[in-house]
């Protein structure tokens, strides 16, 4: 096929040899897939491209937490540098478009939004940043973070996050009800980290869902989803239906999987995301996103074509609505974010993760052969 651009947004796909144009760039017969989407990020805070860091700190949540406020200065986090790094990977990946969250505390105010902002803006647009204003270190228990996440919108940030509003805060109620205000006030969606387990976890699912009627919501992690089982886990599964929440996952090992098909089935928006990259959490990661959608594939089991595309589909162009897009695909209209692989087909690139010969973001060649251009 032929896939005809102009001014960055694909116009037709025709049949090989059918499209006219001055420009042509061969692309080998090479397997064509939309630009990855990466749902759920943290640019802000990694230290790729920089000295090993050793990990340190408890491994729980609240460990995570306080090691992460006590080191990060050590390691210049947030830094426009270190988010420039982080993105050329995931364009080096294929990534053209990502929603990330980006810390706001009373420790760094409002600077990693900063940050990312003008990263995303040396890269002169080859990669789409949307940004969620995350309170890391809780909302209720750090007065004066609600008023931190109100002036993050007006600094940029299209949604505002949540994490653990039981967990974390031990005011699930408080948390939410701060977080929709200001949600709705403001026009902005809300973006939840949600690692509570089990009906913990489901509870907390099911005070989102009374609050996201009017609003545009996502659950990111949402372990507990994966963890109550039979009657419970379908009438939760409705709950988020009727109440059009979305999920973001980075299909961690050892968690329990989705209810993929009761997902899809009911119409239930899935995006993957990477999670931080080699940061104060973890020393993992790389950026490709199709290594993740690769891990979803194992964690749930997925061995069909079929299902393996599935996999895929959820990188890609089920992506949109994650980064504001009405639609991410090699279609008419779509924007013109298209990656090339080497490989027989869909199923194929999914188990084998070859590299990516060629990335175009907005009709724009940005990655070719492994080397960022921008």
């Amino acid at each position: 096929m032929d896939v005809v651009i102009a001014d960055g947004v694909i116009t037709e796909v025709v049949p090989a040899g059918i499209a006219g144009g001055d420009e042509r760039l061969d692309g080998g017969g090479l397997l064509a897939l939309p630009g990855f989407v990466n749902a759920h990020a943290h640019v802000d805070k990694s230290w790729w491209n920089q000295p090993w860091v050793s990990f340190g700190g408890e491994r729980t949540t609240q460990g995570r937490i306080a090691h992460e406020r006590a080191e990060r200065d050590k390691y210049g986090i947030p830094s426009v540098d270190g988010v420039v790094a982080v993105l050329r990977e995931f364009l080096r990946h294929g990534t053209t478009a990502t929603r990330t969250h980006v810390d706001v505390d009373l420790g760094i105010g409002l600077r990693g939004i900063e940050s990312v902002r003008e990263a995303a803006a040396v890269l002169d647009g080859a990669i789409d940043v949307e940004i969620v204003a995350f309170p890391q270190d809780g909302v209720l228990r750090r007065p004066g973070v609600l008023d931190l996440l109100d002036q993050a919108v007006a600094a940029g940030a299209s949604h505002i996050g949540g994490i653990d509003p039981a967990g974390i805060d031990r005011d699930p109620v408080g948390q939410l009800d701060g977080l929709f205000e200001i949600a709705r006030r403001r026009g902005v969606g809300v973006d939840i980290h949600l690692h509570d387990h089990g009906e913990l976890g489901a509870f907390q699912y099911e005070l989102i869902a009374e609050r996201a009627q009017d609003t545009k919501v996502t659950v990111s992690h949402g372990f507990a989803l994966g963890e109550v089982t039979g009657e419970r886990q379908e009438a939760l599964l409705d709950q988020v239906a009727t109440a059009g929440i979305s999920l973001a996952t980075v299909a961690p090992v050892g968690s329990a999987p989705l209810p993929w098909r009761g997902m899809r089935d009911r119409g239930i928006a899935t995006g993957l995301g990477t999670d931080g990259i080699r940061d104060l959490w973890s020393p993992f990661g790389d950026g490709d996103l199709l290594r993740i959608a690769l891990g979803y594939a194992r964690l749930h089991g997925l061995r069909t074509d079929e299902e393996l595309t599935y996999a895929v589909r959820l990188a890609t162009t089920d992506g949109a609505s994650y980064v504001d897009r009405q639609r991410h695909d090699i279609t008419p209209g779509a924007r013109a974010d298209i990656v090339l692989i080497d490989a027989e087909n869909v199923p194929d690139a999914l188990v084998r993760v070859p590299s990516r010969k060629l990335v175009l973001a907005g009709g724009r060649v940005v990655a070719r052969d492994g080397e960022v251009l921008v």
